[in-house]
């Protein structure tokens, strides 16, 4: 059963920042120094102050947690922060632009979420965490006593019930002007509405209770919440049930909706030493059909693979054989693999057929792992790979480091997206997929609505 219940947002006031952009931000595991710099650089009210706060230098800098709790308390003395009096659903739609050209919109709610371990079923996960991230996130919200930012979580629900009713008491409002809309730095624009009928409230409530939910993306947020909990579990042995550490903040949409959209993962892959096309496809070769793309300037040559495993995810559907695109920039060649029949089963011994059926489990376990020689933790430990969505982007990035080093060889896989129903798959088997398996788009912005425990 899971739990969904209102709040009183925390949110900037309009009367004292007159520029919600300048003080919003994507999640925090998105952002670069570089980035911190330039969001800090926009506003002295940017949630980069709050929700990131990366070390400055080496060691444990234990003061950044109470800076930010002091600046937190701060901002709502001063009224930078205001929180709103009546307990709400908060209606989130984001109207973006899909590479493909498209304009969508992506309709979710925002609410607390009742807190139940992985293990209950209730809350399900397709990632694995990490420790290092966790212990962060985890001091943050313990010192800071608030949720900055939402996990983004999905549901199921054919017949579109949550959203027609909630969307049914946003029609209603006066003039049904959203609480906040703000434009993100892709253009996406973001926009909040408040749900305060309590008969509303009461029935979106009750139609979670046979439901479960699928993080999309904020792992370490959810995992970071339930460790808050056990803590505050050992030190009071029992919570009532409307304790504030029994709830999370999330988004909540449904797998169904039309505007929600996976984008692919790219990865950078940097080969140690120097490697050629022609060793790539002698070992590829044993479980790939490979066939070389010519004829055209390197962004011809990769927009020709992205094509062609577009239309073979057409015409194939479900039972498409994976295929993948491998960008070599030092020798400006490219290829488009396709996996054999039969292979992934063969080498990957008794794997659950839910992974085997993942272009980014055949890339790491078959592709990499098993012929190139590239296991998951020599790409963790030594920074071998890079996740990008936007193909130009990771074209450049390798063009650039492949003129950079020989001790390296940048090697550009071209991904299929991973589909909502292979998350669902996963999730509902309890596996997990390969890091960065799935980029959700557009990201839920950091500064619109935070939670105040």
């Amino acid at each position: 059963m899971s739990i969904v219940s209102p709040f009183c947002g925390l949110r900037f006031n309009p009367e004292k920042v007159s520029s919600i952009e300048d003080v919003v931000t994507p999640p925090y595991d998105v952002i670069d120094e570089r980035a911190q710099a330039a969001y800090l650089a926009k506003n002295p009210y940017n949630m980069i102050q709050l929700d990131l706060i990366k070390k400055s230098g080496p060691g444990d800098d234990s003061s950044r947690y109470t800076d930010a709790l002091n600046l937190f308390e701060k901002w709502q003395e001063e009224r930078i922060l205001v929180r709103d009096q009546e307990p709400c659903f908060y209606i989130y739609h984001t109207t973006y632009m899909h590479p493909s050209g498209k304009k969508l919109t992506r309709k979710g709610f925002v609410s607390l979420v009742g807190l139940a371990e992985f293990s209950e079923g209730i809350v399900k996960p397709h990632e694995k965490t990490f420790p290092g991230v966790t212990s962060d996130r985890f001091r943050l919200m313990e010192t800071c006593q608030a949720h900055f930012s939402q996990i983004f979580s999905l549901y199921s629900d054919t017949k579109g019930s949550v959203m027609a009713e909630l969307e049914s008491a946003r029609s209603s409002l006066p003039l049904c002007s959203p609480l906040c809309s703000v434009e993100d730095q892709d253009g996406c624009i973001h926009a909040i509405w408040p749900v305060t009928d309590p008969e509303v409230i009461a029935k979106v409530s009750s139609m979670f209770e046979d439901r479960s939910l699928y993080i999309a993306d904020g792992h370490h947020r959810y995992t970071t919440s339930l460790q808050l909990r056990r803590l505050m579990l050992e030190r009071h042995g029992e919570l009532p049930a409307d304790s504030p550490y029994n709830r999370t903040l999330m988004y909540l949409c449904p797998m169904e909706d039309p505007g929600l959209s996976v984008l692919p993962a790219h990865r950078l892959v940097r080969m140690p030493g120097n490697v050629s096309v022609d060793d790539l496809i002698e070992k590829l070769g044993a479980g790939f059909d490979v066939e070389e793309i010519t004829g055209g300037t390197r962004e011809m040559l990769t927009a020709e693979v992205l094509d062609r495993m577009d239309e073979h995810l057409k015409v194939s559907a479900d039972n498409a054989a994976t295929m993948f695109g491998l960008y070599h920039a030092r020798e400006d060649r490219c290829l488009l693999l396709t996996l054999k029949e039969g292979v992934m089963a063969a080498e990957t011994g008794d794997m659950s057929p839910a992974l085997q059926d993942l272009d980014v489990v055949v890339l790491s376990d078959l592709a990499l792992k098993t012929y190139l020689d590239v296991s998951h933790e020599d790409c963790e430990e030594k920074d071998l790979v890079d996740y990008l969505s936007d193909p130009d982007e990771a074209l450049d990035l390798a063009v650039k480091e492949s003129s950079e080093s020989i001790e390296r060889t940048p090697v550009l896989f071209l991904m299929n997206p991973t589909t909502v129903a292979q998350v669902r798959r996963v999730a509902d088997e309890g596996l997990v997929m390969p890091h960065k398996s799935t980029y959700f788009y557009p990201k839920i912005l950091t500064g619109l609505l935070l939670n105040k425990m």
